[in-house]
């Protein structure tokens, strides 16, 4: 059994530790969400074949979740059951909840499910943003919000982590409200975090760079790719900073690092000089 400590800074800014159990997924029903593709898909491939968890995988597509489940189910024998929904639907965030909690254990969950725009704020229709926040942001609350109550109430070791991003720090022009989505997720795990009577369970939250998946594909990305993170590493560390109860992590030593030295800039000079990048890939004029 591993035992990690964790700590904490208060505004008198004196440290305290405590000693805690790391996650165990071995035989445990984890959910993950927007397991179709990308970050999600390989975590659930990683969970189930490096740490033989039980799965409940959630995405729109259930061909792939299909696809997907047969492949964990014969070749690692772990069980899997499949919810197919779409967070930007408030019923099927609701049937996601009650399927999480009813006909097994639940141990864990790794919220990842989430959309982006790349492009000019005011070409942002009004139904699309609609659409980012009830996904990004309203879904996960919602989600979030009843899987507390049920660990709070089984007093049990469980987690849960939330994907949020980088952008949550250093907010990127031409992805402004999915930006602000993500900021909001690290503000409100973080302050959840600390309203929770059950020392056992740990609120986790995750905030990669840019990653290679299907979001970051298309060709307005061209000229960023080289930034972008090996998917199966990613899903590594944040399986990582699950297991390990991590308070926010940032997955890359090299994002780190820069995050460190990042701080150090002014944030307006910062923000420019990424905009300029991000519109040069857009193929926007850089005005004069």
């Amino acid at each position: 059994m591993t035992y990690i400590f964790r700590y904490g800074l208060d505004f008198n800014f004196s440290f305290s530790f405590e000693l805690v159990r790391a996650l165990d997924f071995k035989n445990k029903w984890i959910l993950v969400t927007g397991a179709s593709s990308g970050l999600g898909y390989e975590m659930a491939r990683q969970l189930a074949f490096q740490h033989q968890a039980n799965l409940i995988i959630s995405a729109r597509r259930e061909d792939k979740l299909k696809q997907l489940k047969a492949e964990l189910e014969q070749q690692e024998g772990v069980r899997v059951k499949i919810v197919v929904a779409d967070l930007s639907a408030p019923e099927d965030v609701e049937r996601l909840i009650k399927q999480s909690l009813e006909g097994q254990d639940l141990y864990a969950a790794v919220l990842n499910a989430g959309v982006t725009y790349f492009g000019p704020h005011t070409e942002l229709s009004k139904e699309r943003f609609e659409g980012i926040l009830q996904t990004n942001v309203t879904s996960v609350v919602r989600i979030t919000t009843e899987l507390v109550k049920h660990f709070e109430q089984s007093d049990s070791d469980s987690g849960i982590m939330i994907v949020s991003s980088m952008a949550s720090l250093f907010p990127v022009a031409y992805q402004a409200a999915y930006s602000g989505t993500k900021a909001f997720l690290m503000s409100f795990f973080n302050a959840l975090s600390h309203e929770l009577r059950n020392p056992k369970l740990s609120l986790t939250v995750f905030a990669p760079g840019g990653i290679v998946t299907e979001m970051t594909a298309g060709e307005s990305f061209n000229d960023l790719k080289a930034w972008l993170m090996p998917v199966d590493l990613a899903a590594k560390e944040g399986i990582f900073a699950l297991k390990s109860r991590k308070f926010n992590y940032i997955p890359g030593l090299m994002n780190r690092v820069g995050s460190r030295f990042m701080k150090l800039i002014p944030k307006k000079l910062l923000i420019g000089i990424m905009a300029k990048q991000y519109r040069r890939s857009l193929g926007k004029v850089l005005p004069k």
